[in-house]
């Protein structure tokens, strides 16, 4: 039987020899020279059988071997990480792979249309948090705990007493504002809302909305309607109509609905304004004198206007998309036809 000296020597003419043509070969060098049943494991149990005044210097031969195992193991391996990491030649002179191109989402078209419409008169962009308190969403807005207002708002409470709660609309925004800005304050509010409803074509548990903020000296209804009527013609063109109707709002007073003629069918009827020639688009109306005084402004020398619309309707009656769902649902398909606005 060779001795140890001996079978090392032919063990390490076996690793100058070794050239890996694959991952697998280097893997079943790994297992027969440095695993758990290897020939490094092999050969160390053998020094016992090496006379006493030899072990000193089969030992270095040994330790020596190991580290010629161990480093040709390390070197091809890293080798195989490089070639990995490099990846197959690429031909620059080819022409490139072609990229899809993206498109803006329908409801962020709109929703910048909107800011960008009430930007040229005047109108700065304020954002709040996603997540209010009952003060800034409710009771600064002359909404008190149990009145039947809160009812048309079904709200997703994150926590209670006290209360937190998904804002259900971007009014909050405009309470944070008047709370911390001198007047007089001109702002549209965009952003996210969420309220519990049931999901379907006209409805969704979250959406976006639009409200502006108009608050100082001697401002009138007078005012809105003509913010408004601009915003419209802006929106849809000049040839649009619209009307107001008497409505009700805690945070406004006196309170109105805003109805433009259909878009899609002139006034004549048709399934988007239910055959009425009307759609409506937007609420508004003057600020309430009990939200100023929430806010220690004083009611007898300043006034204001307010108003919201959601941004879904908006691009629903622009776009005529008959499902709110598809803003949603990611559906490629859906999302392409918007492509280059």
């Amino acid at each position: 039987m060779p001795s140890l000296q001996e079978q090392i020597q032919i063990h390490e003419q076996e690793i100058k020899a070794f050239n890996p043509a694959s991952p697998a070969d280097l893997e079943n060098y790994r297992i027969r020279f440095l695993g758990a049943k290897g020939i490094v494991k092999e050969l160390g149990g053998e020094i016992k059988n090496v006379p006493a005044e030899q072990r000193k210097e089969a030992g270095q031969l040994l330790n020596a071997f190991k580290k010629l195992a161990e480093d040709t193991y390390q070197s091809y391996k890293d080798q195989q990480q490089q070639s990995t990491n490099k990846g197959p030649a690429v031909d620059i002179t080819l022409p490139g792979t072609p990229l899809p191109i993206g498109t803006r989402h329908p409801l962020r078209i709109v929703e910048n249309q909107i800011v960008g419409i009430f930007e040229k008169i005047g109108f700065s962009v304020a954002t709040g948090p996603e997540i209010e308190d009952d003060w800034h969403n409710f009771t600064s807005l002359n909404m008190p705990q149990h009145h039947p207002a809160r009812d048309m708002q079904d709200t997703f409470y994150v926590s209670q007493n006290p209360d937190w709660v998904l804002r259900t609309h971007t009014s909050s925004t405009q309470a944070r504002i008047l709370e911390t800005q001198p007047l007089p304050v001109r702002v549209i509010c965009p952003g996210r809302v969420y309220r519990n409803e049931t999901i379907s074509a006209r409805a969704h548990c979250f959406f976006h909305q639009c409200e502006g903020l108009y608050v100082d000296k001697d401002v009138s209804f007078a005012d809105l309607k003509q913010t408004l009527y601009y915003f419209v013609t802006e929106m849809f063109g000049e040839e649009t109509k619209v009307r107001f109707r008497p409505s009700y709002f805690p945070f406004t007073e006196p309170s109105a609905e805003m109805d433009i003629s259909c878009t899609v069918c002139g006034g004549k009827g048709c399934n988007l304004c239910k055959h009425t020639g009307w759609v409506e688009i937007l609420g508004c109306g003057m600020v309430h004198p009990n939200m100023l005084r929430n806010f220690n402004i004083d009611s007898e020398v300043y006034t204001g206007f307010a108003f919201g619309m959601g941004v879904e309707r908006i691009t629903q009656i622009k776009f005529q998309v008959n499902d709110l769902r598809l803003y949603s649902q990611n559906d490629v398909r859906f999302l392409r036809q918007f492509q280059g606005l």
